[in-house]
């Protein structure tokens, strides 16, 4: 689980780069990401309060900006693989929130880091009747650093696109979650998986409520 989110946590600085505040016209996804991309990427580098380490005010900012645009409940049920099906849906409600407040906390942490990165977009290859796609991009590292892939996945849904996965360094995180979570279950069942990460959301948002320090 340290390994796993270690990985999370470099993606989600590099994916909290992402978010916005939602608009009612529906856009083309690779056009979404790359609008919203800029509103977070300001806020994350010009906010004193974030780059001050200020988890609460981190926290409203991934409440406002990239929950809009993220499908939990799929993103769950992929991580939880066949067990999903095997969940009651209380479980199911419960798992999701759960790997929901471990993803915020984990975004929460990762965008104080954002400084002087740079996107650049690639091409989209869809068709206009595609309900899922790709988003390809690279991130800029400053001073000369080595660029890094970061590709989205989405869906088309009424409302409009959401990501539900995410790669970078060729490692797409549900897949490296499904594995995390086929192990836990295996020990304990869903409900041991809950627990774990019930655990871990308490210590995360102890240290969230914590000052920064000056």
């Amino acid at each position: 689980m340290k390994k796993l989110n270690k990985l999370f946590s470099l993606a989600v600085t590099l994916f909290s780069l992402i978010g916005a505040s939602p608009v009612q016209a529906v856009e083309a996804p690779d056009v979404l990401v790359k609008r919203i991309s800029q509103e977070v990427l300001d806020v994350a580098k010009t906010d004193k309060e974030i780059q001050g380490g200020n988890q609460k005010h981190v926290l409203d900012l991934v409440e406002a900006k990239i929950l809009p645009y993220v499908d939990f409940q799929r993103m769950t049920s992929l991580a939880a693989g066949r067990f999903w099906r095997e969940a009651t849906p209380a479980q199911q409600k419960q798992l999701t929130d759960e790997f929901r407040n471990l993803l915020i906390h984990t975004y929460s942490g990762a965008i104080a880091q954002i400084k002087d990165q740079k996107l650049v977009f690639k091409s989209l290859r869809s068709e206009p009747a595609d309900m899922e796609v790709e988003v390809h991009s690279q991130v800029i590292q400053a001073r000369g650093g080595e660029a890094i892939e970061l590709n989205y996945r989405l869906e088309k849904l009424p409302a409009g696109w959401k990501i539900y996965d995410i790669n970078v360094f060729g490692a797409w995180l549900v897949e490296t979650y499904k594995g995390t979570f086929s192990t836990e279950i295996g020990k304990s069942g869903i409900d041991g998986l809950i627990k774990i990460l019930t655990d871990k959301n308490k210590k995360l948002a102890a240290n969230a409520v914590k000052p920064a320090k000056s």
